[in-house]
């Protein structure tokens, strides 16, 4: 496909060049292919994915849909617009384009149904409502193109099963539908062509690869005094933090949590001594707060934003001189997806600066560095299509026309997460949907299905009756956020919102920050935390939710460090030392090795291992070897776990550990510890709100997070006790299995400990064990403030007691 004369006039006038994949990108669009397009930030990758539109749409203009772009974030969909709007008006082009969200208005989503733009850009929440529209049938009946971008995002997750069953309901309406993925980040190309893919046929997609940029610029920062032994937020560096900060134009500041964000947010506003202007953003901050400060970094109005993952994908600001990570990255894609927010100038390297909470956070930084020059990619980890997403989008098709059974299970198998769905298995879905379950279908208010039909295999399904259509599209969606309450002033300007259990903890004259702002509470009103502005000293609201988990590519490079003094080089003075004696005292595992030390320490027993599997395995696993330590009368106390280590103290000391970290631990304590606790009816509210057996608003009303969780705790105790096989608990358990507990990395560390396991008996602390144990006293002091002073001093003591003098 070549370029017509307006853009070739438009590259030259720009001083640019057709980029190689660009091309390549055109060439796949004229053959009639689906393409995955992999390239780096800066390379023109979004125009890649729409320059074939672009192009077709000059040469033969329609007034029908011709392209769906859909994107992980409503803010990345505004952007595309603006940018994409640019080029269009530049060359006169007679092509429309709109974005559709949950921002959009209704009568403007009306009207996009009658009188579709071109292009229109969307989300996979707000393409699934689309489909739920008896017109859409028609609007998208001449669709000609679908471009996923930033498809690492949500591939493989519940939106990317969403979005997968809306690809595969838009090939049924239109079989030329050509399918094109963008990423930056993506390791297993093999996997995200199949998923790409109708029917899961990788084949069919046409790898293109970027060309190759300037190796991006990233130092980790040494800091003034020592590397600190614990802490992941970075706070130590603040002043040279905001030291780089002065020396760049603008500056982006990632932090891996809301609660890190805020508390940096406020430490560099402390030494903020030249009054930078600087801002914070973040996905609990208000929409209109969130833009303001994506309008004043395109104006280059910010020195510098303090940001989340919220700021992760796609935003183009090409004056962005730095991106400085607070903590480590956890994995070397999600550096390099925030490195791109710099320069987005593929011949110009991007600079970053990593600034390590702790002493193995630096080995971790380190590990991250060396893997981008490598060119290493974390792999993703596809898992079967989740069953309440499929329960959501089985009801969006009901509600947009009548089904049949047999049609829609062929259709459902061509997504590739739902191939591994059968006959018996739709019929226990569709008995769900229809009337909730054997042991709901006797209330009317869970029958969302009539026949439409005979019985037989042509018969079909419909809505039971109109206001379910109504109903369906107020509560869809596939993001389940923690209960939430506003946070507003007493003029009702509304500041964003915190979760619900951390506001049940304020009272009136508490204070906390928030949007950059210390605030003292007034008053909690039904859904809103009343507050005003204050200068007293505050806390940081804390979030619940995982943490991010360290990649297995970059724990194995952390392992591979331990093992090679020669590497040791590298680090600074104190890492070195540190690890000096950790080999001198105890002993440093060898790839693949886990080591387990026990050893007395303040009259009591400590077994502290060295998994590397990440805080959310090794929380889980804590739980239950604490559980069979408490059978086997070892009397544990507690644990604590870091992204690198499981510490659990006892009255009683452990003399094989192997027997507590046998693989039968998850056949047998998970089992009894997910029932008994608060996990699986967790799960199964998520799952019971997606699959669509509670609501979460009616016309007018929106129910608290305490009514829904009431709701669905009277409905799991009755399914528990009536229906055990029901299959949204099956859809609870799966979610409390993977993604609740990391436990296929459990699994996995378990079964390596069999055979690997090196048990080290001490007489005292070893060095290794100081930044795990140093938690214990972070633990002692929550709900308040650290005292860095005092956990300092602590691990201070500690290092006396393993590295001194024996």
């Amino acid at each position: 496909m070549a370029l017509p004369a307006p853009f070739t006039d438009w590259f030259d006038a720009r001083g640019w060049r057709l980029r190689r994949h660009q091309g390549d990108m055109l060439a796949a669009a004229a053959r009639g292919e689906h393409a995955l397009l992999v390239a780096a930030t800066g390379a023109g990758k979004t125009l890649a994915g729409f320059l074939p539109t672009l192009v077709d749409l000059t040469l033969n203009p329609t007034d029908r849909l011709h392209t769906l772009y859909v994107s992980p974030l409503k803010a990345l969909a505004a952007d595309v617009e603006r940018n994409l709007l640019g080029p269009i008006l530049d060359m006169e082009l007679a092509i429309s384009v709109e974005s559709r969200s949950g921002d959009t208005s209704s009568d403007k989503k009306a009207r996009q149904r009658s009188r579709p733009p071109n292009i229109l850009l969307t989300t996979p929440e707000s393409l699934s409502l689309l489909l739920s529209y008896p017109d859409s049938l028609l609007m998208l009946a001449d669709l000609k193109t679908v471009v996923i971008d930033e498809i690492h995002a949500f591939a493989p997750g519940k939106r990317g099963d969403l979005l997968s069953l809306a690809l595969a309901r838009l090939q049924a309406i239109a079989p030329g539908l050509r399918r094109v993925g963008l990423s930056a980040t993506i390791a297993d190309t093999q996997a995200y062509r199949a998923w790409l893919a109708p029917g899961s046929d990788a084949e069919s997609v046409t790898l293109v690869e970027g060309e190759p940029g300037a190796d991006p610029d990233i130092q980790i920062l040494l800091p003034e005094g020592a590397v600190p032994w614990a802490g992941h937020s970075g706070r130590y560096a603040v002043h040279q933090v905001m030291a780089e900060v002065a020396k760049n134009r603008t500056t982006i500041i990632f932090c891996n949590t809301r609660g890190l964000a805020e508390l940096i947010f406020q430490e560099l506003w402390k030494v903020n001594d030249l009054s930078l202007p600087i801002a914070i953003h973040h996905g609990s901050l208000d929409r209109e707060a969130r833009q303001r400060a994506e309008a004043a970094m395109a104006e280059g109005r910010l020195r510098a934003l303090v940001a989340t993952s919220s700021l992760d994908l796609g935003l183009d600001w090409g004056d962005v001189d730095c991106v400085i990570q607070m903590g480590a990255p956890k994995g070397s894609s999600r550096l390099l997806q925030r490195i791109g927010r710099a320069n987005h100038r593929l011949d110009e390297p991007s600079k970053a600066l990593i600034v390590p909470g702790n002493r193995f956070e630096y080995l971790e930084a380190q590990a991250a560095l060396d893997a981008v020059e490598a060119g290493e990619r974390d792999a993703d980890r596809f898992r079967p299509g989740a069953l309440d997403v499929l329960a959501q989008h089985v009801m969006a098709l009901a509600c947009a026309a009548p089904f049949q059974e047999a049609n829609l299970l062929a259709e459902i198998r061509g997504a590739a997460p739902y191939r591994w769905v059968d006959a018996a298995l739709f019929t226990r879905l569709l008995g769900f949907v229809r009337d909730g379950g054997y042991a709901l279908k006797s209330y009317d208010r869970f029958r969302r299905l009539a026949p439409d039909g005979p019985p037989g295999p042509t018969r079909g399904w419909r809505i039971a009756h109109p206001r379910l259509a109504a109903q369906h599209r107020l509560n869809a969606g596939i993001i389940v956020d923690a209960p939430t309450l506003d946070v507003r002033f007493k003029n009702g300007r509304r500041l964003g919102t915190v979760e619900e259990y951390f506001a049940s903890t304020l009272s009136p004259g508490d204070t906390f920050a928030f949007a950059g702002l210390s605030l003292e509470v007034e008053g909690i009103r039904d859904t809103d935390v009343l507050v005003r502005a204050t200068s007293k000293p505050a806390r940081i609201p804390s979030y619940v939710g995982a943490r991010m988990a360290l990649s297995t590519r970059l724990a194995d490079r952390v392992r591979g460090f331990l093992a090679d003094p020669a590497s040791w080089q590298r680090f600074p003075a104190d890492v070195r030392f540190w690890l000096e004696m950790q080999a001198l005292r105890s002993v440093l595992p060898r790839p693949g090795e886990l080591l387990v030390e026990t050893f007395p320490h303040e009259g009591n027993h400590y077994l502290v291992a060295y998994p590397f599997e990440g805080w959310n395995a090794h929380q889980s696993l804590g739980m239950l070897i604490t559980k069979r330590m408490e059978r086997a009368g070892l009397q544990p106390l507690g644990f604590v776990a870091s992204d690198y280590a499981l510490a659990i103290w006892s009255l009683r000391p452990v003399a094989d550990p192997a027997a507590l970290l046998d693989p039968a631990i998850l056949e047998d304590e998970f089992a009894q510890w997910v029932e008994g606790s608060h996990l699986l009816k967790r799960a199964f509210r998520e799952v019971a709100v997606i699959g669509g057996l509670i609501e979460r608003q009616h016309p007018g009303k929106r129910k608290t997070g305490k009514q829904v969780t009431f709701s669905t705790d009277l409905i799991f105790d009755v399914l528990r006790k009536y229906e055990p096989d029901h299959l949204l608990l099956e859809a609870a358990w799966a979610d409390a299995r993977e993604r609740l507990t990391d436990v296929a990395r459990l699994g996995d560390l378990l079964d390596r400990a069999a055979g690997t396991m090196l048990h080290q008996r001490l007489e005292r602390i070893s060095p290794l064990a100081i930044p795990v144990l140093v938690l214990i006293g972070r633990e002692s002091v929550a709900g308040a403030d650290i005292d860095d002073v005092l956990l300092g001093e602590l691990a201070d003591s500690l290092a006396d007691q393993a590295m001194g003098p024996r």
